[in-house]
Order: C-alpha cells, then structure tokens, then sequence
C-alpha cells in the first residue's frame, strides 16, 4: 500500500457533447465498494431518463485491486466501463467512483468511438478534479522521564504532531498520531535523549 495517494477532494463534474451524443461524467469520494454503488445509484436516480450510466471505480488505495470495478451499462460489452476504469487506472488516484451518463444524440458512435468517447468524459473531468492527499499515519507510544515533560512539548510543537493522549504515571506517556516521515524526525530528534522510548501501537495503519 502506498504511503500517500490523491483523492477527490469535494464532487465534480464534466458535460461534453461528441456527436450530438451528451456525456456528462461525475467523479466523488467513495471509499468502498457499498459506497461507490451508493454514488452509482444516486446518479442513476439523478437521471432515470438517460439511456447509459456507466461507471467504474477505485473504491480504496490505487493498488488495492479487489476494490475496482466498472460496468458498461448496455454500452457493447468492453466500450466504456473497461475504458474508462484504465483512465481511473493510470491516474494513481483512490477512494474514487467515476459515472458517465449518455443522452444519446441520433448518431451512432461504433465500438471505436464509444471507447474513445467514454475515455474523453474521464479524462476531462479528472483533468479538473480537486484533490487531497490521503497520508496513513500510526499510533505511536512515546515514554520519558518526567523531568523531560517541558523539552518533549516543545519537540512536539516544533515539529507540528498530533496528540492524542497524555499521561502522567511512573514516566511520561503521550500517545501521538505520525505518519512514517513523522515518526522518522522525531526519532531523530530523541537520538540525544537515551531515556525515552518510541514505539509503535496496534493496529498497525490507521488514515485520516
């Protein structure tokens, strides 16, 4: 699994119109599979009158293959929900349904053009797509002698990490949110400390 990868940010969309054909193509946050088929459905009730929606998504981490899936919706088999999963597929992005809707205009388009067409809609509304980057952090447990308390906090704030819990036991205990490039400065930084402890907690991964 990758360390960070890119997802939508907030709903999008994309009409363009190919040969009197209107392909309108959204794009939403969906992470797993019970949740892409929701935004899918929701767009199928948007709009009931249109002859296609095709979808295809990467409901988890880019490289999560048991999360993908598209479909052609009554396109000919393999000319747009396969296309458009290998656009979705070559943009590194996760956590992302695609659905491209057809008010087919009169003209038929043939294999080649729907692949081509349906290839397009994704294109463009990726191309336009806010995004965020999702960063996988770990709970970390972090001991110290109580006479560190004061050069332990100003660590943490120099460095900007997340606190979830503090502790005043037998030591200082402060369980901390990091990420791996968190967790690698700060141990670091307590190289010169021989007396604290950094360790991780389970479960292993957590996101935000």
């Amino acid at each position: 699994m990758p360390e960070t990868y890119q997802r939508p940010a907030r709903p999008h969309a994309v009409s363009l119109e190919i040969k009197r054909s209107q392909f309108i193509c959204q794009a939403a946050h969906t992470v797993g599979a019970q949740a892409a088929n929701d935004f899918v459905l929701q767009v199928r009730n948007r709009y009931p009158d249109a002859n296609h929606n095709c979808w295809c998504y990467v409901a988890g981490a880019p490289d999560d293959y048991n999360l993908w899936n598209c479909s052609d919706d009554g396109e000919p088999r393999g000319t747009a929900g396969k296309p458009m999963l290998n656009v979705l597929a070559h943009s590194g992005l996760g956590e992302i349904t695609l659905v491209v809707t057809r008010y087919f205009g009169g003209v038929k388009l043939g294999a080649g053009g729907l692949v081509r067409a349906y290839s397009q809609a994704v294109q463009e509304c990726l191309a336009s797509l806010p995004t965020e980057t999702r960063v996988f952090t770990q709970s970390y447990e972090l001991l110290a002698p109580h006479d560190l308390t004061g050069t332990l906090e100003h660590l943490i704030q120099q460095l900007g990490l997340t606190v979830i819990e503090r502790q005043w036991r037998d030591k200082l205990r402060i369980l901390l949110e990091l990420s791996d490039a968190e967790a690698s400065a700060l141990e670091m930084r307590l190289a010169p400390l021989p007396a604290t402890c950094l360790a991780p907690l389970k479960p292993a991964r957590t996101a935000d």
